[in-house]
């Protein structure tokens, strides 16, 4: 993530409001902290120092991702449980919404998607096998007392949801993809909705984890950002996703295979070293890391629908149709019993 060369605020009213909470008159100026998705997403230095401003934007409803607040609950929740996550210093319910935290020192590179910032194949080994173990980390943090933090903080810990809530909330998106762009889909559905598996003990979800959203520095992860859609509910909802990011022949044209990652089998000893639950493998593990497919799938059917649509002009879209045949074939030969 870049800072833009910029000497004004890129929102002079949001900085004088975040200046004067944190009692910083003299920090720099407010600038665009690239590759923010949720809400706005700001930086602000102060000397060596700097905090990441998050809000929400100006006529906007603080609902989904532009809900930042929501985000800064689960992160002063969490700060006490020995997790690598980023310090809230300051939040403003006032409309537009925002919150400030700490500027973490660090990089957030996915191996086989950050062609352009690629790291060596042993370093991305190890940043996988320390983000395993931070995921085993936020699953074993007790529910009851996140829900007290969270409350603590000013925000609500959202009822538990199980596998079969997580399958309607993504096959809402696949199916608003034109069918042409998501060939095979409506047999993975299918196949998907009439292997449901039960559910176990739920745990708090960060809903994107993966190392494009942790911040490390060397082999050490510093910082677990961008908790958009956290919730609470099937630890395997995360596991099935960091798995996605494994194997570089998944995004044909657009990704690239690096040799030596972790394959998903072997992220399952780290995480279970970082204090995650017993998972036991077979039907339901596939079940997971195929709906974790679809998922990635109907995003990025979704995006490339948005670039020809004209909503949001991104030639680098077209890229993704075999990317998005491969991840719905590799789905449907999971639940078939084959291999990924």
């Amino acid at each position: 993530m870049t800072q833009q060369a910029v000497s004004v605020d890129a929102d002079p009213e949001l900085a004088a409001r975040v200046r004067a909470s944190l009692g910083a008159p003299g920090a720099g100026p407010l600038t665009v902290l690239e590759g923010g998705r949720s809400g706005l997403t700001y930086v602000l230095r102060d000397g060596d120092a700097g905090v990441v401003v998050k809000a929400v934007p100006p006529g906007r409803p603080a609902r989904g991702r532009h809900d930042v607040l929501r985000q800064s609950h689960v992160l002063s929740a969490l700060a006490g449980h020995g997790l690598p996550v980023p310090a809230v210093l300051a939040r403003d319910e006032v409309e537009p919404a925002w919150f400030a935290m700490e500027l973490a020192d660090g990089e957030a590179v996915e191996p086989v998607l950050d062609v352009a910032t690629a790291i060596p194949p042993d370093l991305a080994h190890e940043r996988m096998v320390a983000a395993a173990r931070v995921l085993g980390a936020l699953h074993a943090v007790p529910t009851d007392r996140l829900a007290d933090d969270v409350r603590a903080a000013g925000g609500v810990l959202p009822d538990p949801a199980g596998p079969g809530d997580e399958l309607d909330r993504w096959e809402q998106t696949m199916r608003a993809v034109p069918v042409e762009l998501r060939p095979g889909s409506e047999e993975l559905l299918g196949a998907l909705r009439e292997d449901v598996p039960d559910a176990v003990t739920p745990v708090l979800v960060h809903g994107d984890f993966r190392l494009g959203n942790l911040l490390c520095r060397g082999t050490t992860p510093t910082a677990l950002v961008d908790w958009e859609i956290w919730g609470v509910g099937d630890p395997r909802i995360d596991l099935g996703w960091f798995g996605v990011f494994t194997d570089g022949t998944l995004f044909p044209g657009v990704g690239r295979t690096v040799e030596g990652l972790p394959t998903e089998d072997e992220l399952v000893a780290p995480y279970r070293e970082g204090g995650g639950p017993v998972l036991e493998a077979g039907p339901g593990r596939r079940w997971f890391r195929a709906l974790a497919r679809m998922k990635m799938a109907a995003i990025m059917g979704h995006n490339l629908r948005r670039h020809r649509e004209g909503r949001h002009h991104d030639p680098v879209q077209e890229q993704l149709p075999p990317t998005v045949a491969a991840l719905i074939s590799s789905a449907r030969s999971l639940l078939a019993g084959g291999a990924a």
